[in-house]
């Protein structure tokens, strides 16, 4: 059924209309795969799939992930600590002992003004 409503959805012309954009978008999200290996293996272009999954989402949880680059650095014997480097200048440096929750109210605070 979601492969028949994701090639309905290809055949329907130049764009997709709402209740198409849907049976896609559930379709890829019921999938458990990457966005981009489903849209590949079903010839849906990646960036209409992702348009339209911000779209119908709204905003929602899980509506749209964005990954930071990470490096490692190897910590001091006695100081280990974390850094979060964030675009823009952001820094933000986690000393040892942090409280989970503390950390994720800074970082709500910061994505809040992002």
């Amino acid at each position: 059924m979601a492969r028949e409503g994701v090639r309905e959805a290809k055949g329907a012309g130049g764009y997709w209309r709402e209740a198409e954009a849907r049976v896609v978008v559930a379709a890829w999200r019921r999938s458990g795969e990457t966005l981009a290996a489903f849209a590949r293996q079903r010839g849906v272009h990646p960036r209409r799939l992702a348009r339209w999954a911000r779209r119908l989402e709204g905003g929602k949880r899980g509506a749209a992930v964005h990954f930071h680059r990470v490096r490692l650095v190897a910590p001091a014997a006695r100081e280990a600590r974390i850094e979060i480097v964030l675009g823009g200048g952001v820094e933000v440096r986690v000393p040892p002992g942090f409280a989970m929750e503390d950390l994720r109210r800074v970082l709500a605070v910061v994505g809040e003004g992002r």
